[in-house]
Formats: structure tokens, C-alpha cells, sequence
């Protein structure tokens, strides 16, 4: 007699756990195998871009906080920065200087929670709370600088909220210091484990021509050995003050992507710690800009390197205090779009492990 088989159809999600926000995958498995995996979004879907038609631009800085809600401050830049290059504001040198270093602190930040996370997703409980006692520095960091922890709406067209609190620099100086310490201590209690590597390694391969393809960012196109980084390639703010290398790993794999944002870490401390150098502490924090904001005419497409890759920013203007179109590039939405190739033929243990490796947050996949 013949052995029979039925295809198992399986619903993961809607949930949280694991997937960074709401969000569900339709997996169909032969066995343990999966045939074919369906991504389905939009549970945590707002309107950001439409509700922004109906805002004066200062008023959307808080939405842009809600996207991308691990790395807040970024979101704040690369749409009040493109609203500054369509006015062709000048922008102080001071909030120049704080603008890089929150956006530095935010990025070490965001990788802090997917190690921490994704760490914990397949099956390690300590280094969460590693991650998280580190990132907690920074959080008080950001909540003494603008009196938030999550959402932080510092940033302001023409320059920043307000100035850093008397004695904040040194604090951050001191984090910088200690931080390469507690890299050892992750590497040292994961990145050699011989079941951490098993579960990662080869693990949700693909090549250089593939992530391309795809308009995959980040670390997801860094890990196939494609050096792009939009700090160095279109640099922005002062990026191009600071020596700092593009991490890069050619594997493709889930393994190659923990490397690479490991080593962004370490990227990021350099980056802070000439600015922190150089910091000029006389000097304005908001540059010349109108109280009621009316952008010129025209539309412009402006791009920033986040922690999970390039974010876009592409306005139309009427010449009003509303913008007529607000669209976002969302890096997260982008390097989703790959997960449906890369879970064909893996198991559902797989499913997490490559899913937690592209690093997504599904407030900025849904928009």
C-alpha cells in the first residue's frame, strides 16, 4: 500500500512574539517541509502617509516616530531633512553634531534589541537581558535629551528640539568607552557557541544578484559582500567628516547578517567617538527657518542609511503648510519581500531563524 500524504496548511500568527509586531505568515508544510509561505500584512497598518496630507510638517515628526518605533530617531531625520533640502535651510553646526550622535546611539540601539531578540527566538534566554541592561543606557540617554524613551520627536526642521543638558556629552563619552567591553562579552557568550552557529549557519542563504534583485538594504545586501552604505555612497548630515569602514560578509547567509550588524556596532562607537571629539559646544541648535513652514513647489526623494537599511523619503508640495504626498521607503517592507524565497524547502524551526535574521519592525512594514 502506497503511503499517503496531505499537505498541511498552517497559520503563524497573527502575533508578536518573534515577529516584532503583528504579523502572519500562511505556511504550507509537506511534513516538516515547507512548500510555499505567504507573508500577510497590514494588522498593524495606520495611514501614516495619508493622515500626513492633513498635517503642517511639523506636526507629522511624531507619526515618524511610530514607523520604525526601535529606531525612532532616524525616522525623524530623513523627513525633516528632506523638507530642508526643499527649502534649502541651512542647518547649525552644533545640531549637526547632536543630530549625528542620537542617530549613532539609535543605531547601536536597534541592533541591541534584534541581538537581544533574536537571540531569544531561537532559544537563548541571557543575552536579552545582556542587551537590554546595555540599551538601557542609551534609552536614559535619549529620555535626559528629549523626555521621551521610545518616541522621541527630537528632531525639528532647520535643527533639533533643544540642546543636550549640561554634563549629557560626557555621559554619552563614557558609554562609548565602556561599550567595546560588552561586545566581547557577547561575542564570548554567543557568536562561538557551537548550537548557536548550528542553527544560523547556511541557514537562509542567498547571493549578491538575488539581494539586488530584490532592493534589499542594510545588512540583508551587505551580507552577500555588496559594499553599499548610503552614509558613504550619498553621505548626508556630517558623515563625511568621520573615518568609519562598511562592514561586510559574503556568506548570504543568517550568519553573515549577525556579523555584519555586530561589526556596525563597533562602527558606530568609532563614528561617536570622533564626534564627540569634535563637538562644538558653543553655537546655535535651530537654523533660520520659518514658523509656519510652507515648502516650496516641487517633489524630492531623499534617503538615509537606518539600522535595517535605506530609508526614503519622497514629498510632493503644493506650495502649502501639508504637504500634497507623503511617501516613505521602508526598508523593513523592502527586505520582507524576500522571505517567501528563503523559507521554500526549510523547516518551520528554520522559519524563525530566517525570519528574526532579516531584522523587520512591523510598524514600519505596515506603515
Amino acid at each position: 500500500m502506497a503511503l499517503r500524504t496531505e499537505e498541511l496548511l498552517l497559520n503563524v500568527g497573527p502575533q508578536h512574539p518573534s515577529t516584532h509586531g503583528v504579523f502572519r505568515v500562511i505556511v504550507k508544510l509537506d511534513g516538516e517541509v515547507i512548500t510555499e509561505a505567504i507573508p500577510v500584512m497590514g494588522y498593524l497598518h495606520r495611514g501614516t502617509e495619508k493622515l500626513a496630507e492633513n498635517l503642517n510638517y511639523t506636526q507629522i515628526i511624531p507619526y515618524t516616530d511610530r514607523l520604525d518605533y526601535v529606531s525612532a530617531m532616524t525616522n525623524n531625520y530623513v523627513f525633516v531633512n528632506t523638507v530642508e533640502k526643499m527649502m534649502e535651510l541651512e542647518i547649525p553646526e552644533k545640531a549637526q553634531f547632536l543630530r549625528l550622535i542620537v542617530m549613532e546611539l539609535q543605531r547601536i540601539a536597534s541592533h541591541l534589541v534584534w541581538w537581544g531578540t533574536y537571540l531569544l527566538d531561537i532559544g537563548a534566554m541571557s543575552p536579552f537581558l545582556f542587551a537590554f541592561r546595555d540599551r538601557e543606557t542609551i534609552i536614559d540617554l535619549f529620555n535626559e535629551l528629549s523626555g521621551a524613551r521610545l518616541t522621541y520627536n527630537y528632531m525639528r526642521v532647520g535643527g533639533v528640539k533643544w540642546d543636550a543638558p549640561e554634563g549629557w556629552i560626557e555621559k554619552v563619552r563614557n558609554f562609548v568607552r565602556s561599550m567595546p567591553g560588552k561586545l566581547e562579552e557577547y561575542h564570548t557568550l554567543v557568536s562561538g557557541n557551537e548550537i548557536f552557529l548550528a542553527r544560523i549557519k547556511g541557514v537562509g542563504r542567498y547571493d549578491a544578484e538575488t539581494a539586488i534583485n530584490y532592493g534589499l538594504s542594510g545588512a540583508n545586501l551587505r551580507c552577500t559582500g555588496v559594499d553599499y552604505d548610503v552614509r558613504k555612497k550619498q553621505p548626508y548630515c556630517i558623515y563625511d567628516r568621520f573615518q568609519f569602514d562598511v562592514p561586510v560578509q559574503t556568506g548570504g547567509d543568517c550568519y553573515a547578517r549577525y556579523l555584519v550588524r555586530m561589526e556596525e556596532i563597533v562602527q558606530s562607537l568609532r563614528i561617536l567617538e570622533q564626534a564627540l571629539e569634535q563637538f562644538p559646544h558653543e553655537g546655535e541648535t535651530m537654523g533660520k527657518a520659518p514658523r509656519v513652514l510652507r515648502v516650496p513647489e516641487g517633489e524630492l526623494f531623499s534617503s538615509i542609511e537606518s539600522p535595517r537599511g535605506e530609508i526614503g523619503c519622497y514629498i510632493i508640495s503644493k506650495g502649502k503648510d501639508k504637504p500634497y504626498r507623503l511617501k516613505f521607503k521602508r526598508p523593513s517592507f523592502v527586505n520582507l519581500q524576500i522571505l517567501p524565497k528563503l523559507l521554500v524547502g526549510e523547516t518551520m524551526t528554520n522559519l524563525i531563524t530566517i525570519l528574526g535574521g532579516i531584522d523587520i519592525v512591523v510598524g514600519e512594514v505596515d506603515g
